[in-house]
């Protein structure tokens, strides 16, 4: 696999006219890219030490709007700067796009200089520090499932998003025949992504018509969520080129299944996965008993970080196989926690509440905090549960945005892993989607109560 750029590789590659455009991005809290694009030579001469954005990146909706409620910005303290600091490790080849490459940024507080504390990439690595203090670390996989459609992003929109049709005609999960036919699509993506870096590892169709699924290597855990973030936006971008359109709403459609993310994690020190323990029946340490009981005891807390929007909890239906239930099971999709590997080196539990929406940085950090607080209290993990964990009434996953928003405003380990001021910047994150969606009338509400109220 081609290593990601230096950056004297970069000079070169300018020297010689094959880059000419660097994109720097910062993520924001919807986990998109955000950035500028430079002149190559700029870049290097200057603005590869750092770059300047205005502070509001990191408290708008998902339409850009600037609501109010927000102590880091505001109206008020007039928006100011951000500074956008590009870790160079992250330089690396966007081949769909031509003559470009992209380096990920931290973002940085004007006068402090130190880490704005609610940016995703900074969120996820305090909680790698409190791992690097124990000796640990974090290694996690994300999956990515998406829906492919016929018509493009333009089409779709001005056709007020109505009448949707996906890409296939009926369900295509491990269909080699329906994929085929979507093959000028992820064949590039799958193509590009690996020559930019990134360790794919397969595509494949998902349980309903249009739906995909791409699978990335187990890597250490920012990286992982870099590569979440970078491939996420390719899918989009290479998509496009192709005149199609392409959502990562978890529930586009009441009859359609969902799409989720779900996070594969494990703990290593030494080269060894700590996880593991050959002398137990499954192959579970008591650092990974500890580490899931941490999971399941303070999933309501985190829940909004897997599911931060209004749609992302109409995914959360019975036979979907997407889970209704925080409790763990082996090898049983039906469970909101799934033990992986069991018996062998590769023993991991796998997160499935996420869905597609999902920031990653955020969804891995809070798990991370979940799973640390279970083994700093040394909590005792419950039998597995065996069955169909859809037939249970225990241990539901909150079943709407404002439910999950109560839960992390009130979650106590969050607010000492985190830190006050991010569990409170997004809370109000939480609200403002509440409120937004709280103000419109929705075509459901006209069509079943024009007449007949």
């Amino acid at each position: 696999m081609p290593a990601v750029l230096t950056f004297d590789d970069l000079k070169k590659q300018i020297d010689s006219g094959a880059v000419d455009t660097v994109l720097a991005c910062l993520v924001d809290m919807q986990g998109r890219l955000m950035g500028k694009r430079f002149h190559a030579r700029h870049f290097v001469e200057s603005a590869f030490e750092e770059t300047h954005c205005c502070n509001y990146l990191l408290a708008t909706d998902l339409e850009m709007a600037t609501p109010d409620g927000y102590a880091s910005t505001s109206w008020e303290s007039g928006y100011g700067d951000y500074v956008m600091k590009p870790d160079l490790s992250t330089l690396r080849p966007m081949p769909w796009l031509e003559g470009t490459v992209m380096v990920l940024c931290d973002v940085i507080d004007h006068d402090t200089h130190q880490d704005v504390p609610h940016s995703p990439r900074a969120v996820l690595k305090k909680q790698l520090k409190r791992l690097e203090a124990l000796g640990m670390s974090a290694m996690m996989a994300t999956e990515l499932e998406f829906f492919l459609f016929e018509k493009s992003f333009d089409e779709i929109r001005k056709e007020g998003y109505r009448d949707l049709a996906p890409i296939s005609g009926y369900n295509e999960d491990y269909n080699i025949f329906q994929t085929t036919k979507e093959e000028h699509v992820m064949r590039p993506l799958r193509n590009h992504l690996w020559n930019a870096g990134l360790p794919i590892e397969c595509t494949k169709g998902e349980a309903e018509a249009g739906q995909e699924e791409l699978n990335i290597k187990y890597a250490a855990a920012l990286d992982t969520a870099d590569y979440h973030t970078i491939a996420k936006h390719a899918v989009k971008e290479i998509a496009w080129q192709q005149g199609h359109a392409v959502t990562f709403l978890p529930k586009w459609h009441h009859d359609r299944v969902g799409s989720s993310s779900h996070v594969h994690q494990s703990l290593w020190k030494d080269g060894k996965n700590v996880f593991q323990d050959s002398s137990d029946s499954l192959g579970m340490s008591d650092v990974m008993k500890h580490y899931m009981a941490g999971m399941l005891k303070h999933a309501p807390d985190y829940t909004y970080f897997l599911a931060p929007y209004i749609n992302s909890y109409k995914r959360f239906r019975s036979g979907t196989f997407a889970p209704t239930r925080t409790i763990w099971s082996v090898d049983n999709r039906t469970a909101g926690f799934r033990l992986c590997g069991a018996g062998t080196k590769a023993v991991r539990v796998e997160c499935r509440v996420g869905g597609s929406d999902i920031n990653p940085y955020l969804a891995m950090a809070v798990q991370l905090a979940a799973g640390l607080a279970g083994i700093e209290e040394a909590l005792e993990l419950p039998a597995p549960f065996k069955g169909d964990a859809y037939s249970g009434e225990e241990g539901m996953i909150p079943t709407n945005l404002r439910d999950a928003c109560c839960a992390l405003k009130g979650s106590t380990m969050l607010r000492a892993a985190l830190g006050d001021d991010v569990v409170d910047h997004y809370t109000r994150a939480a609200e403002v989607e509440i409120e937004d969606f709280d103000r419109v009338v929705t075509d459901y509400e006209v069509a079943r109560g024009f007449e007949r109220v």
